[in-house]
């Protein structure tokens, strides 16, 4: 049968060129402009409805609009409610001039103060202006010179100092050598996917796995994604170091993600759900439940689930209702036989309730199917026509400006309330679900359609964590018990440390031996005068707060950084802020406009003989006792002399007020970080063109910073040997002949969370060699709005130590993804028999379990 062509639609030349602009911009408006896109080219409305995943009724409602009022009749009329109060004529004037004028006498770049005197608007509004846009206005400046007023310390320093990012124009280098962030990090992602896909891996480690990819996403959706969809509603460029153009970048993420989901999905169900029911583990639907199972069910139905279900009826009395982030919800479609009317309905899927409920041992079902099978409940007397079950995912970035908030605490606290109101940036759907549905969830959330991915049930797979926690020791990694050797156990740790320094590895170090016992030890030792301590994230029983709060008790004087603004923990650590507080600790909050994100702890001691002695632990990853068994970090405990300095200076820089950035065995951003690290390098090539040995190991998280990455490609076009041994996001390309052809690029991914940062330059044995380990990445973020602090390991052994782990890692005998220049990563855990290559983890467990105390 022949389709019916739609009714062609004529533009002009200014209608067309206006709907290509809203296309690219994304949004509800994005969807309406394609269709009156493709309406002109005569397309059937069958065809334009499915590429724009909508239903037909809604292609027929938006060419009839058009046609009645042309583009007028593609924007949204005037909500009821109170109107917006900052308008986008206001909007556009503070960007205006942000970018194009020169700021008051006086003063060197716009502050909020300045602003909202030449605007009328307030501080707090001007703020959000600035922080939608992502605007700086300290890296928008027209002109003008002046003091340094509202300018915090670190970011005066970098500008003074000429330490800020470079461009992507950098002379002597191709454009396009940078590789995109958002793609790289869903590689990463990607590699994620590939262990939970891997049949060598443990079955519930795979499990864990595909939790650990969801839960990735999801984070991924809230943060990258949500800001990038801010700044580009906007207006203003927001191009990346890649090159690509905004919208482009948008559009790969939200495919390359809907391919890795896709991917994600079929392994659970193709290929992990299977083998789970070889192991006895099940996950059923309801329809496969017997019916003694549905009879239990029913019954906690009715004790359990239903009190605190909320059914939201959608009618002209009723709007559509707010769905939350990350909450699962049923899209029901009843009918009333009285009236004939037929209504939407929404269902929160309850997220304090078990995501998978237990029916026997090793039997599970999802909440959601638990609730579907009693909507006639919920619905009584009206007619079930169908349901689907839908996620919806929204931006997590808090906004508090910094400026004119004098209770960092209060502001947070009312920002976290405001979470639950931000736009949707990504839509998850069944795959079953009917276009009449999808097309008003689409609508009423105003989702780009292009973020809508259709998966096969069950959706939110973050919640297998519960199965991958089964009490089945056969299907997941061997039993590990962390090494207590790093510290002599019968010794004082205050003897052991005033002799020499401890370099501790974690997991494969306890944590609980090492770290934690300098700081129960400082609490408890009567000599000991003051802790001072950095806290950006810790556990819900976390005995270094115990310990803090005991010192502070016992009259010690203890000083605690608290970085209320660590991503997704800011409401626990508010919570330990008050908690310490009230025990008589001095909280304070970092520095303004800056994360605290440095590892530290400084304990103060009267020794014997009357001396004071700093004993120190920096490190590299967070005070945390239970990440500290899954995440792979550095520690140095020291009572050297330098590095106690060093501590004292920076915890002062803290908590009070200095300018302080020359340190002795510190590098620390944002003031001297970067540039350390350039130097560095740039010595190495030094090196090379004298003649002499050189070489560049590091060991990070990430790596997006242009100006690190233009040094290294200048040291490996000068000949530089360079190690890059990268766990996520890598913008580096290399292996290109000319640019980077010395550089190697290696992620290892496995039972542990790689999170160490190493920085290692020249061989052991030269002259100035060095290796430095710490909390700093490669990042703008890093590098330019945190305090982070790296620490120089002069001990020969504990160098040599930290350079044969990145050799280890580069290994070709050992497991690991390989990068090229095009951004492919490949795989390497099978050599050509087949047989498996080493992997690093558990050989540094092995090798762990051998080695002697230090001392």
């Amino acid at each position: 049968m022949a389709v019916r062509a739609g009714r062609r639609l004529v533009l002009s030349t200014s209608e067309r060129e206006q709907l290509a602009a809203w296309a690219a911009r994304g949004g509800r408006q994005a969807v309406r402009a394609e269709i009156i896109l493709a309406s002109a080219e005569g397309r059937p409305d069958a065809m334009v409805a499915g590429k724009a995943g909508v239903s037909r009724a809604t292609v027929a409602k938006w060419r009839t609009r058009f046609a009645a009022a042309r583009l007028a009749g593609l924007r949204d009329a005037p909500r009821p409610g109170t109107p917006r109060k900052i308008t986008e004529e206001q909007v556009r004037e503070v960007l205006a001039r942000t970018l194009g004028e020169p700021p008051p006498a006086g003063r060197d770049h716009w502050t909020t103060r300045t602003m909202a005197a030449a605007t009328g608007l307030s501080q707090s509004a001007v703020s959000r202006i600035w922080r939608s846009a992502r605007v700086d206005p300290e890296r928008h400046v027209p002109g003008g010179t002046g003091d340094n007023e509202g300018v915090s310390v670190e970011q005066d320093l970098v500008r003074r100092n000429g330490r800020t990012r470079r461009a992507a124009t950098e002379p002597g280098l191709p454009a396009g050598r940078f590789l995109d962030r958002e793609e790289s990090w869903l590689r990463f992602n990607q590699r994620v996917l590939e262990l939970a896909e891997d049949e060598n891996v443990p079955l519930l480690e795979r499990v864990r796995f595909l939790s650990i990819f969801a839960s990735n996403l999801d984070e991924f959706f809230m943060v990258r994604v949500a800001g990038r969809i801010r700044r580009m509603a906007t207006g203003l460029p927001v191009e990346g170091a890649s090159g690509l153009a905004p919208g482009q970048i948008l559009a790969n993420t939200l495919e390359t993600a809907r391919e890795l989901s896709v991917r994600h999905a079929e392994c659970f169900g193709n290929v992990v759900l299977p083998a789970l029911v070889e192991h006895g583990i099940e996950i059923l639907r309801w329809k496969e439940l017997s019916a003694a199972e549905q009879d239990d069910l029913h019954r906690l139905f009715r004790e359990r689930i239903y009190p605190v279900l909320t059914p939201l009826l959608v009618d002209p009395a009723h709007p559509f209702p707010y769905i939350s982030g990350l909450s699962l919800s049923l899209a029901v479609m009843i009918a009333d036989a009285r009236t004939g009317a037929t209504m939407f309905a929404r269902v929160k899927v309850p997220p304090l309730l078990p995501r998978f409920l237990t029916v026997a041992k090793r039997r599970f079902v999802p909440l959601e199917d638990v609730i579907a099978a009693h909507l006639t409940e919920l619905f009584a007397g009206l007619d079930i026509l169908e349901h689907h079950v839908f996620r919806v995912t929204r931006t997590r970035d808090l906004e508090v400006d910094e400026d004119v908030t004098e209770d960092l605490m209060q502001s947070l606290e009312r920002e976290l309330q405001k979470r639950r109101f931000e736009p949707a940036v990504r839509l998850e759907v069944e795959d079953s679900i009917s276009s009449d549905v999808l097309d008003k969830l689409v609508t009423e959330l105003g989702i780009d359609h292009r973020a809508v991915y259709h998966l096969p049930a069950p959706l939110d797979l973050s919640g297998l964590s519960v199965i991958a926690d089964e009490d089945l020791p056969q299907l997941k990694y061997p039993p590990f018990v962390p090494s207590e050797s790093a510290l002599p156990q019968d010794t004082d740790i205050f003897t052991t440390l005033a002799r020499q320094d401890v370099l501790v590895h974690h997991p494969y170090d306890s944590f609980t031996t090492s770290v934690e016992r300098l700081i129960d030890a400082a609490a408890a030792d009567p000599g000991v005068l003051a802790i001072k301590q950095t806290l950006y994230r810790t556990s819900d029983t976390s005995t270094i707060v115990d310990a803090l709060i005991d010192a502070a008790e016992a009259g010690k004087q203890v000083v605690v950084v608290v970085e209320l603004k660590a991503r997704f923990d800011e409401r626990a650590n508010i919570s330990w802020a008050r908690k310490l507080e009230e025990a008589g600790c001095h909280v304070v909050y970092g520095i303004v406009g800056l994360k605290t994100h440095c590892k530290m702890a400084l304990v103060v001691r009267e020794e014997s003989d009357g001396t004071l002695r700093r004993y120190c632990h920096i490190g590299t990853g967070n005070y945390h006792p239970t990440t500290a068994r899954l995440y792979e970090d550095f520690g140095l405990l020291t009572a050297e002399r330098t590095v106690g300095e060093d501590a004292t200076d920076l915890f002062n820089h803290l908590t009070g007020y200095s300018r302080k950035s020359a340190y002795r065995r510190f590098l620390v951003a944002p003031a001297g970080l970067r540039a350390g690290l350039l130097e560095r390098i740039e010595q190495q090539v030094a090196r090379h063109a004298r003649g002499e040995r050189s070489r560049i190991q590091l060991k990070c998280n990430a790596i997006i910073d242009e100006a690190v990455i233009d040094a290294l490609y200048r040291a490996s076009i000068a000949g530089v040997p360079v190690d890059l041994w990268v766990r996520g996001i890598c913008g580096l390309r290399p292996q290109i002949p000319g640019l980077s052809e010395t550089i190697r690029v290696r992620s290892v991914l496995g039972r542990f969370l790689e999170h160490s940062r190493i920085y290692a330059f020249g061989h052991a044995d030269d002259p100035g060699s060095e290796a430095w380990i710490g909390s700093a990445d490669l990042m703008h973020r890093n590098l330019d709005r945190r305090v982070e602090a790296l620490v120089r390991v002069t001990d020969p052994a504990q160098q040599a130590e930290l350079r044969a782990l990145i050799d280890l890692a580069m290994d070709e005998g050992t497991a690991s993804w390989w990068l090229s220049g095009d951004g492919t990563w490949t795989r390497h855990h099978l050599d050509p028999d087949g047989n498996q290559l080493r992997d690093l983890q558990q050989h540094l467990i092995a090798r762990r379990r051998a080695r002697p105390a230090d001392g």
